[in-house]
């Protein structure tokens, strides 16, 4: 089974086993990451999502979209790998992703 790798806000690092076809977003909170609020249910209207991607991982994903760039844009903790992870659609060759859950806004 793929592997995420997770780091929490407390900077606790997870493996986790993750599901092809779900967003990285729903693998997180189904797996009880409580920093991932996911307030919008994963419809792109909120960041409370947010996670930054490790750079080996970013050329891989799909690009992000006007409405995640813009969600993007309006956080005080947008980096470098700022995505929104219920734009990520999780699958094999993602397997060993690293994503660290950003702060709160």
């Amino acid at each position: 089974m793929p592997k995420l790798l997770v780091i929490d806000r407390s900077g606790k690092k997870s493996s986790i086993d993750g599901v092809a076809g779900l967003s990285i977003m729903s693998i997180l909170r189904d797996r009880g990451f409580d920093d991932i609020l996911a307030l919008c249910g994963g419809s792109c209207s909120c960041a409370t999502c947010h996670v930054y991607v490790h750079p080996e991982f970013i050329e891989r994903l799909p690009p992000a979209g006007d409405d995640e760039r813009m969600l993007l844009d309006a956080s005080d903790h947008r980096a470098p790998g700022s995505r929104l992870s219920c734009q990520i659609p999780f699958s094999e060759a993602l397997d060993g992703i690293e994503v660290i859950i950003a702060p709160a806004d």
